[in-house]
């Protein structure tokens, strides 16, 4: 178990987590290990199987703490939250601008427009920091590929026409992918993405760290009064976080990918952390899942400036100014949704 910020996640199998007051107690085997105030908690997030007693989960509804249970390997399942607050003009608002088609296409744009940038600076940044010319040559041809797609994205392409457009610069983007791995390349060769379940190491890094960042976005999005689930760039489907998966896109290159090849550059994840499962599946032990958790923590507290406000801003807290942002704009205080670039 450990508290990062306002988020406890829960990796010991066996826990048993119940109510004493307003506290949280959390025991393995009748042994009391952590003990902490419900207030100021925003998720609890469950990667191993754990019990929850009834009044826990009472107190977690009555505070707005949500509990989300995920597999091993990060792949969520399910999620616990309390009645559904929020405005509901804006809710409403939201619901209207993913019914119109001009309105659902510019917010579109303007997230699969963010994506492809903060790709593109990414690679750009490594070919800036690579010794192998014929890396930073992959690269650079990779990152002009990504601003000819970005360049071709226009208002008046339908919503399948920007999902094929970010096809064609992800597969652009992980084409040169592996230029990036730039220690322990047998244990972490990378050759495609996977998922569903991750067949290499890299991807099951990635996919893990990809449902953290998703479970963040959403909480982002419920704290300003959306509905995660009624996006503008991913198809709805029944239980899909459609919109916390639409406005991820932003962060996924520079928070997400970015952490994965540091933690494998610097030699803090390695090969041996990770298990073959019988499906072919590969995913992260329990006690490196640990480290993970811990360097994703530490990532989000770095500070960045944000092209838009024009302030310092923890990558932590995008998450909550991007929503924010898009909020105004469905309220009609901006007139266009500004996605985060990253410089």
């Amino acid at each position: 178990m450990k508290r990062l910020l306002n988020t406890l996640y829960i990796t010991t199998h066996g826990a048993w987590l119940s109510r004493d007051g307003e506290s949280i107690v959390v025991t393995v085997e009748r042994e009391e290990k952590m003990r902490i105030p419900a207030i100021g908690l925003e998720s609890i997030v469950c990667l191993a199987g754990a019990g929850f007693t009834p009044p826990l989960m009472g107190l977690c509804a009555e505070r707005g703490v949500t509990i989300s249970f995920l597999t091993e390997g990060g792949e969520f399942l399910s999620r616990i939250e309390g009645p559904v607050s929020g405005n509901v003009l804006l809710r409403r608002a939201q619901y209207r601008a993913a019914d119109d088609e001009a309105k659902k296409r510019s917010i579109a744009r303007s997230i699969c427009a963010g994506k492809i940038v903060n790709a593109r600076t990414v690679l750009m940044r490594a070919a800036r920091e690579h010794q192998d010319p014929v890396a930073v040559d992959a690269m650079s041809k990779a990152a002009e590929r990504l601003q000819r797609i970005v360049a071709g994205i226009k208002e008046e392409m339908t919503a399948d026409d920007m999902r094929g457009k970010e096809g064609e610069a992800g597969h652009a983007y992980f084409s040169v992918f592996d230029h990036l791995i730039l220690a322990q390349k047998e244990g972490f060769k990378f050759t495609q993405r996977s998922r569903r379940p991750p067949l290499d190491r890299i991807n099951a890094l990635l996919s893990f760290l990809y449902t953290l960042l998703v479970h963040d976005v959403r909480g982002a999005l419920e704290g300003v009064g959306l509905d995660p689930q009624v996006g503008f760039l991913h198809e709805e489907r029944p239980g899909r976080p459609s919109l916390a998966l639409d406005m991820m896109e932003e962060f996924r290159a520079m928070i997400a990918d970015r952490l994965a090849l540091s933690l494998i550059n610097r030699l803090q994840v390695r090969a041996a952390d990770f298990k073959v499962r019988e499906s072919g599946g590969i995913f992260l032990n329990p006690e490196p899942r640990k480290e993970v958790l811990k360097a994703y923590q530490e990532r989000k507290r770095e500070e960045v400036v944000h092209p838009f406000l024009n302030e310092k801003i923890a990558l932590g807290l995008l998450p909550h100014a991007q929503a924010k942002l898009l909020a105004r704009h469905l309220r009609g205080d901006l007139d266009a949704y500004p996605p985060f670039f990253w410089k």
